[in-house]
C-alpha cells in the first residue's frame, strides 16, 4: 500500500473506500490528484492529506471528493 494510507484508514472509510491489491495504484493516483501532487510523491501526499486530519471541513471535503472520484470508476 502507499506509504501513508496507513494513516488514513477513517478518511477511507467514511469514503466508503476500501484499498485492495487490485485498487491501491487507482486509489492511491486519486489522492494525489485531488491534493494537487505529482503522482509518486508520497511524501508529499501525505503532507496534504494529514491537514485534512486536523481541519474538519478539509477533512470532509477530500471524504466528498474521494467519493466522487472513485464511484466514476
Amino acid at each position: 500500500m502507499s506509504c501513508y494510507f496507513r494513516h488514513m484508514p477513517d478518511i477511507l472509510k467514511d469514503a466508503g473506500i476500501g484499498v485492495t491489491p487490485e485498487n491501491k495504484r487507482e486509489v492511491d493516483r486519486l489522492i494525489h490528484a485531488l491534493v494537487g501532487v505529482d503522482y509518486k510523491n508520497c511524501s508529499g501526499a501525505w503532507k496534504a492529506v494529514k491537514g485534512s486530519r486536523a481541519d474538519k471541513a478539509l477533512r470532509e471535503a477530500l471524504v466528498k471528493e474521494l467519493k466522487k472520484g472513485f464511484s466514476r470508476k
